[in-house]
């Protein structure tokens, strides 16, 4: 059970950091429904990805973890870039604001490529699918929350970052960061 919180914990952290930028992206507004459903979106891709990952694996074994990470890195690196591009556009010009459904998909999409391989792991080390249930339950409730916290985190400390930089410029260069950073830990592993 420890292990399984500390992996729900591990793949939180993505949804966590760019929860923080849409915080401190959506700093002067107050959106409940869209942190909520993004939020919604990050804890249930965190969860079914590693159900998708186990099934693959029992289907295609190791094809798909020889790309994934370029997957998940090739989907931040492009929505990242598209953020610092727009960073310098007028606000009502932004196309990736993270109000909008087709951006919350697509970071929540990217943000749980890499729990496909924990489902990998669970279907290499033997877990029959009807013990899937409780981590896959976990990760989805700690991604959940962890995007709420990081959300209110942004808002709270958000003004602070604006006053600095402009925060979709930060948040693009995050969102490549997490990309570069998942790339390197699958090529140097």
């Amino acid at each position: 059970m420890i292990e399984n919180l500390f992996i729900a914990f591990a793949l939180a952290m993505d949804c966590f950091a760019v929860s923080v930028v849409c915080g401190v992206i959506l700093r002067g507004t107050s959106r409940t429904g869209a942190v909520l459903r993004l939020a919604f979106l990050f804890g249930l891709f965190q969860g079914m990805m590693p159900l998708a990952g186990y099934l693959l694996t029992c289907r295609f074994s190791g094809a798909l973890q020889q790309i994934d990470h370029w997957i998940a890195f090739a989907m931040l690196a492009f929505i990242g870039g598209k953020m610092v591009v727009e960073s310098f556009r007028p606000e009502e010009q932004m196309a990736h604001s993270p109000l909008r459904l087709r951006t919350q998909l697509a970071l929540a999409v990217a943000t749980s490529i890499d729990a496909l391989a924990v489902g990998i792991s669970y279907a290499c080390t033997g877990y029959a699918m009807q013990a899937l249930y409780v981590p896959l339950s976990l990760i989805a409730a700690v991604s959940f929350g962890m995007s709420i916290a990081g959300y209110l985190l942004g808002r709270r400390f958000g003004e602070a970052v604006n006053r600095r930089m402009r925060p979709e410029l930060l948040g693009g260069i995050i969102l490549i960061a997490i990309g570069v950073k998942i790339l390197l830990e699958h090529l140097l592993s």
